[in-house]
């Protein structure tokens, strides 16, 4: 990977302190760097905490909708409210220091984006107050601002300038950018003529050419090829152990646990909780089941018993999914031993043995996951070989074998679901899944309540 390295701006710009506050009501205007806004400062200190790089005190965002184009008319005109409010955030308090990874969490409406363009400064707040020190780096919306009638080099330059970087900045940076892109000869020709990958690749390669102290990311690992997706993982990583915070908005649970020690969960504009990224991501997951079930139970009122019956046959027929598209590397089968006849089958051992096969390009070693879950409830376990510290077995040409084995395994009888996951050499990128593929029924001799049998004694 190009070496990269922090780009020195004119005297107190690097290193500088940004605050977009509110006056207090009543009072004037202050021109201290600040931009004011007409909305009361919640009761907290402006400053960060020693050691914060980032402190968010009191955030909201409203919007103002209005019935018509007159109503808004008339607001403005008298002054008075004519409006309807819509609070995107609210009351939003948090401080990341250096070097900590906070992921955000939340369903599609809770105000994660409306956060991050606040702090990143792009949005301007209704109430609160937003303090942050040195560089931040913003990767919203990757290639928003690119001219198409532009190269890829004009946008480069014209990007650079946008973001801090100056003239002898980018000469310096340049080659680097492109290396990182893998345009080659294309960096000449309009960007207009790029595919969407193409045009990723060049402004995520721009964006985090500098390394920043806050980095804002949201979505950048959704968009691009494996390929590309591994070197972004690879470059944050980097950023992360250098001592730079990140603030990382993701669906992919995965990715959250394995970059960030911290989480936020957004519900409805408000926090609802925050704090070590494994407690959080549980409470959030209980949450989307409750509403997967929820959902789940209204389609099943709505179906007459032969839709039901028809619907049931496809959720157990264990049907492999494709590969992704542009792939490198896929699951090839996965299967259990001793399982018996019947849909779902029944294992007829003690033992559950998961083994799983898979293909990957030549020179690379990959990484399997195995997750267990209750077929229709909470998950139980999930284990992978880059976190045990094991290795997939090459069966050469490419191909992989792991084997995972849950010997006397602790359940209670009740209906379970294997999924299997494919991650790259450093357990990073999932290049393949297969999510609740295998559904079996296991039999515990003694009737008892419960999910899982601990070790214990009596005494």
């Amino acid at each position: 990977m190009a070496s990269r390295r922090r780009l020195a701006g004119p005297a107190g710009v690097d290193r500088r302190q940004c605050r977009i506050a509110q006056p207090r009501a009543g009072a004037q205007p202050r021109t201290t760097g600040r931009l004011a806004v007409n909305a009361p400062v919640p009761p907290r200190a402006l400053a960060p905490a020693p050691g914060a790089v980032l402190a968010v005190s009191g955030l909201g965002k409203e919007y103002r909708l209005y019935d018509s184009p007159r109503q808004r008319l008339k607001s403005l005109l008298t002054g008075g409210a004519h409006h309807r409010s819509h609070w995107a955030l609210r009351d939003v308090n948090f401080e990341l220091h250096r070097g900590q990874c906070m992921g955000l969490v939340g369903d599609n409406g809770a105000g994660k984006s409306s956060l991050l363009k606040l702090i990143a400064g792009t949005l301007q707040p209704t109430t609160g107050v937003v303090d942050r020190i040195g560089r931040v780096t913003a990767i919203l919306e990757l290639g928003a601002g690119f001219h198409p009638d532009f190269s890829g080099r004009d946008n480069l330059r014209f990007g650079g300038s946008l973001i801090g970087i100056d003239a002898d900045g980018m000469a310096r940076l340049e080659d680097e950018i492109i290396a990182f892109s893998e345009l080659g000869a294309a960096i000449d020709r309009p960007v207009k003529t790029y595919s969407s990958g193409m045009v990723v690749r060049l402004a995520f390669a721009l964006v985090t050419a500098v390394e920043p102290d806050v980095l804002i990311i949201d979505e950048a690992l959704a968009v691009g090829d494996q390929h590309f997706q591994k070197k972004c993982v690879e470059r944050i990583t980097q950023f992360r152990e250098n001592g730079c915070t990140i603030l990382f908005c993701s669906h992919s649970q995965y990715h959250i646990r394995q970059l960030c020690n911290v989480a936020l969960w957004l519900d409805g504009g408000r926090i609802r909780a925050m704090g070590a990224t494994d407690g959080v991501l549980s409470a959030y997951e209980a949450h989307v089941r409750s509403q997967d079930q929820a959902s789940a139970a209204a389609d099943a009122g709505s179906q007459v018993p032969g839709q039901l019956a028809g619907l049931g046959a496809l959720q157990s027929a264990d049907t492999p999914p494709p590969p992704p598209q542009g792939s490198r590397g896929a699951i090839v089968a996965v299967s259990i031993a001793d399982l018996g006849e019947g849909d779902p089958p029944m294992l007829r051992s003690r033992d559950l043995k998961v083994t799983v096969d898979a293909s990957v390009l030549e020179g690379e070693q990959p990484h399997i996951g195995v997750m267990l879950e209750q077929s229709h409830g909470v998950g139980i376990t999930s284990v992978a070989t880059h976190v045990d510290g094991a290795a997939p077995v090459s069966l050469g040409n490419g191909l992989w074998r792991s084997t995972l084995t849950f010997p006397q395994l602790p359940l209670h009888s009740g209906q379970y679901v294997v999924s299997a996951y494919l991650f790259d050499s450093k357990g990073l990128v999932v290049y393949d899944q297969w999510y609740q593929y295998r559904h079996f029924l296991f039999d515990y001799p003694t009737p008892t309540p419960g999910l899982v049998r601990l070790p214990h004694s009596w005494s």
